[in-house]
């Protein structure tokens, strides 16, 4: 028992296959409550066991569908504050919004911010993510919490397959920090993709570096429609490239995203588990890591009171 409590996990409709792999790693079984979604699309939570006075884990990726996804988890939020807990914390594999981040046009929201501060309002005292799509957004929250990477664990699914005359490249330039240090840790040069954003379109237009006879890992945060990473795996071909990986932390795979990653001369397609991934968008090439054993190591260590920081230290670089 940690100093709030026993340890409670409940799971969100968002992303159960994880929540019960987490609850599998943590030896900890998932606490029932029940999720109604009525004819009218209201959504009612119920708990089903006492939470008094105890640590309580909530597991609700804001994946599609978004909205639903985000109503949920704040429901969920204020169902359990309701039940009298010592603390929760909301653990949201992927956070929903996270690209509106900044007022970058006349009379835009900045709906990170947004969401930030309502799920401090609903009543969560601590949040847990993986890859924010700008480490900004951390500023955006009123509580405090918990910004992992699975940067490490696809570095890994990489160097375990020893390519010769490899390189990363960055899909973007706003990606090339990360990406730089996942080159740095696989020991490989790093090239860059410039582009330029066209309404809702990208257009690449220069590499900087060489891939030319080269194995190429391109890198990203998230995939959504597939339009950057598509002008990235055609320019680096164009540019004498030999196999091409795929590497990103978070499948959104909005269509047209399975169609372009299909048409696309790219070898494999390395992802996680942030979101549920289904039968359908699930490529032949596709490889996807388990996040499961991050976050149930980073909840345990929550839980106990123990430094996170401490034993992740090989994924503070990526911050």
């Amino acid at each position: 028992m940690g100093q709030h409590g026993r340890l409670k996990l409940f799971s969100g409709t968002g992303c159960p296959e994880l929540a019960k792999e987490i609850s599998d790693y943590l030896g900890v079984s998932l606490s029932p409550a029940e999720v109604v979604r009525f004819p009218n699309e209201n959504i009612f939570v119920r708990l089903e066991e006492s939470i008094r006075g105890q640590d309580v884990f909530l597991i609700q990726s804001t994946s599609s569908p978004v909205n639903e996804n985000v109503m949920e988890l704040l429901i969920f939020v204020d169902a359990l504050r309701r039940a009298s807990p010592d603390r929760i914390t909301v653990v949201v594999p992927y956070l929903a919004y996270a690209r509106s981040d900044k007022k970058d046009q006349p009379r835009v929201p900045i709906t990170a911010r947004l969401i930030a501060d309502m799920i401090a309002v609903a009543g969560a005292d601590r949040y847990m993510t993986l890859d924010l799509h700008a480490d900004q957004i951390q500023g955006f929250f009123s509580i405090p919490g918990d910004v992992l990477t699975v940067f490490p664990l696809l570095a890994d699914c990489v160097g375990e397959k020893q390519m010769e005359n490899a390189v990363v490249v960055a899909a973007d330039l706003g990606f090339a920090k990360k990406a730089r240090n996942f080159a740095e840790e696989l020991e490989l040069p790093l090239a860059m993709v410039e582009k330029r954003r066209i309404a809702k379109d990208t257009e690449a237009l220069t590499l900087v570096g060489d891939v030319a006879g080269c194995n190429v890992i391109i890198l990203d945060d998230e995939v959504d429609t597939g339009g950057s990473v598509a002008n990235a795996a055609t320019l680096v071909r164009e540019n004498g490239a030999r196999d091409i990986y795929l590497c990103f932390a978070h499948a959104v795979l909005s269509p047209p995203a399975v169609e372009r990653l299909q048409a696309l001369p790219i070898k494999e397609v390395i992802t996680t588990n942030s979101i549920p991934i289904p039968e359908e968008k699930r490529l032949p090439n596709l490889t996807i890591k388990s996040v499961a054993p991050l976050l149930g190591e980073v909840i345990h260590r929550v839980h106990i009171g123990c430094s996170v920081g401490e034993v992740f230290l090989r994924y503070n670089k990526y911050r």
